[in-house]
């Protein structure tokens, strides 16, 4: 069932797809009919939606706009649905959270658990993505939330907290470097290293970093998995680098390696964001574990 008026649920579609035919196909109507809403809505705003172009219609700036105000739209639409259905009232307990690899592996799922502590009839869903594509899922409504890395400030989304994470390299015990109280990115060079794939904030930082210094890195394995990585420091293949999301040095040898900072100012540039969509109001459940992310992520304030 949908909620949103049809001109406005045929916009999305086009502007999801980049096509009539497609939104037509997806829609299961006819191409025309769509053609016509569209031509209404523009029609009624005064302004051009699309350009028009032989293979596609692109988004003008006015129609990026609407947009943003028909994904918000769709979002809320089937949160009302579901409560109406569910008889939830307006504390919606499914909670969908998107995140990147490094904060799926631990932050993520503890602050669940903590959650779930005091509210066990919410039930999450946790998807684990690239970084890019966290912030693009809370942007279009398929996420309540985003948890991922960002390098400066976003526009398409709401931040919630923006926190630099530190950077450190883990080697193996007894490696040379497990006694250092930090290390320079030369110095690590000089080591077999495990970087991420060309493209992710940590590989891009790292390669911008030995531009900077004038060094040559030949990675001795590319990989997007940590707990690969791990395996491979573990192994005595070489080293590699994580981000310190504050759960890093419980028990320095429970994982096997040890934990030496990585001294660079280029590591300063990538931030560890909480995201939610622009002009959303959460339900209750997400508002409140959005809350508990951002009180995780940001180091406490000193005591006196």
């Amino acid at each position: 069932m949908q909620l949103m008026p049809v001109s406005l649920a045929y916009f999305l579609e086009v502007a999801r797809t980049g096509a009539v035919s497609e939104a037509a196909q997806n829609l299961r109507v006819a191409p025309s009919a769509i053609s016509r809403q569209i031509a209404k809505l523009e029609s009624g705003i005064g302004v051009p939606l699309f350009v028009r172009h032989p293979r596609g219609m692109t988004l003008t700036d006015a129609g990026s706009r609407l947009l943003a105000h028909a994904r918000r739209s769709e979002a809320e639409s089937s949160e009302l649905l579901s409560e109406l259905r569910t008889g939830s009232g307006a504390d919606a307990r499914n909670i969908t959270v998107a995140c990147s690899e490094g904060f799926a592996r631990r932050l993520v799922p503890h602050a669940m658990a903590v959650f779930r502590r005091d509210h066990p009839d919410v039930t999450f869903q946790l998807d684990r993505v690239p970084h890019q594509d966290a912030t693009r899922r809370v942007a279009e409504g398929i996420a309540d939330i985003a948890v991922t890395y960002a390098m400066g400030p976003r526009h398409d989304v709401r931040v919630e907290c923006a926190v630099v994470v530190p950077m450190a390299a883990i080697v193996p015990p007894g490696h040379e470097l497990a006694s250092r109280e930090r290390v320079g990115l030369a110095e690590l060079c000089a080591y077999p290293l495990a970087l991420a794939p060309t493209g992710t904030t940590q590989r891009d930082l790292f390669d911008t970093g030995a531009q900077l210094e004038g060094l040559t890195v030949r990675p001795a394995l590319v990989c997007d998995a940590i707990a690969s990585k791990y395996e491979f420091v573990r192994s005595g293949g070489g080293v590699a680098l994580v981000g310190d999301l504050g759960d890093l040095h419980p028990e320095p040898t429970a994982e096997g390696v040890v934990y030496v900072p990585l001294d660079h100012p280029v590591f300063r540039r990538r931030e560890a964001q909480v995201q939610t969509m622009l002009g959303r109001r959460l339900p209750w459940a997400a508002t409140q574990f959005t809350g508990l992310l951002v009180s995780l992520l940001r180091p406490s304030p000193p005591t006196s």
